[in-house]
């Protein structure tokens, strides 16, 4: 039986749902098709610290009513900015939508941004930003994608800046909302126990002081690669090499993902095997892929004692190239084992299955059923990955660096390396 359906309102706003009769709770969300991506790079910050005000206070409630309103239910209620997406969601008892839907919809439309609320927010902002910086694991990341993409907001750290939020402006906060914030840039999505017919209906009464829809322009992305070297004291280096890799809209996207899990996906994964068990070398190395609407990016992420570094690269190097050379049988299956025991396990979660349903539709205009992921899965050739593998390491080298990097071979080096 059909669960999940879609409504697109007069507005161009989008209600989907998606029926789960024998659960006891609903997920409810407003998910906006921009972030930091769709920022001006002199208010680098503003799609972040837009999240944050949203909680601050609206016409019918301030913070600690908006807090109280969902956790006096029982309920929770969190938010987070990605490059390309911004999402709100509270979930709660079934007998209580109403009233999640009722606060998400004073958020979007109704935050009163008051002066005093957004002055506390700059000193919690800037103490973020420094709670990162000083987690070199958490921060190498920024710096990577900085790297990687440079010049560009697809880089600029999802946070901001202490200067630009500093002095980030009301008008600047109320501006991107207005902007960005339109109906056909966002998506509604409920998961769990509720009919779709009800949920539409909540929703029509709620969500009408919506601004006008508008497109939201960001920048081609231009993938530049390079270095980044962040020279710190500690007792760990942590590095991430990276490469290009392929958009969400790629074919490819099914292999490149079985790739990130054969070389650095689990324990049994390529590099954990080589470079942890048998040489010890790290704590820990895993490898990622992040896509984007007209691009993406592979990285390798390893932290280990600065000593090892010398003989850290050239291993990694190594198993990059072998990589582009064979894929064994019972690799290509245990892979795929992992990607479909995770792909299962986001279906019994009323939460991920609302967050998924929601970011398919912003990115693709329709929702890919658990069936269909299953399938694009199970048709990935060994060939596929191989192909994959070779157009991804063999584009520019991205490397960064964080902690003591005294013997972090030159940039020069490791793509000379790479090349050989």
């Amino acid at each position: 039986m059909k669960t999940r359906h879609l409504t697109t309102l007069k507005n161009g706003l989008r209600v989907i749902t998606d029926e789960i009769p024998h659960v006891h709770t609903v997920a409810a969300g407003v998910y906006c098709g921009v972030g930091t991506r769709h920022e001006d790079m002199a208010e680098n910050g503003v799609a972040h610290m837009v999240e944050h005000m949203l909680f601050k206070g609206t016409k019918s409630f301030n913070a600690l009513q908006l807090a109280e309103a969902v956790e006096n239910l029982g309920g929770s209620t969190n938010a987070f900015t990605g490059r390309e997406t911004t999402g709100y969601y509270i979930h709660l008892m079934k007998e209580d939508l109403g009233a999640a839907l009722n606060i998400l919809s004073e958020q979007i439309q109704l935050s009163t941004m008051l002066p005093e609320e957004i002055e506390r927010e700059r000193g919690v902002i800037i103490q973020e930003i420094g709670m990162y910086a000083d987690s070199p694991d958490e921060h190498i990341f920024d710096i990577h994608q900085e790297a990687a993409y440079a010049n560009q907001t697809l880089g600029a750290p999802i946070l901001g800046t202490p200067d630009i939020i500093q002095n980030m402006s009301r008008e600047s906060l109320v501006g991107y909302v207005e902007r960005l914030y339109t109906p056909n840039n966002m998506v509604v999505s409920v998961a769990g126990n509720a009919k779709h017919k009800d949920v539409v209906e909540m929703v029509e009464k709620l969500f009408v002081h919506l601004p006008e829809s508008k497109d939201a322009p960001y920048a081609k992305a231009n993938y530049t690669g390079g270095e980044c070297r962040a020279h710190k004291d500690g007792e760990q280096a942590h590095i991430i090499v990276g490469f290009q890799s392929m958009s969400q809209y790629s074919e490819e996207n099914f292999p490149v993902k079985v790739l990130s899990q054969i070389l650095g996906g689990g324990m049994s994964s390529r590099l954990f095997q080589e470079i942890r068990e048998k040489r010890g070398l790290v704590y820990s190395i895993y490898s990622y892929n992040m896509m984007f609407h007209d691009d993406g990016h592979f990285g390798i992420y390893a932290g280990t004692d600065p000593k090892s570094l010398p003989e850290l690269l050239p291993v990694l190097c190594d198993e990059l190239g072998k990589v582009q050379l064979t894929i064994s049988d019972e690799e290509l299956k245990r892979a795929k084992a992992r990607l479909r025991a995770s792909m299962l396990k986001g279906e019994e979660s009323v939460l991920r299955r609302n967050n998924a349903q929601a970011s398919f539709l912003l990115t693709y205009n329709e929702v890919l059923e658990i069936e269909d992921r299953m399938k694009l899965l199970d048709a990935v050739t060994a060939d596929d990955v191989l192909r994959a593998a070779r157009k991804i390491f063999s584009s520019k080298v991205t490397l960064s660096g964080h902690g003591p990097l005294d013997h972090l071979e030159r940039y020069d080096d490791f793509t000379a390396r790479m090349a050989a």
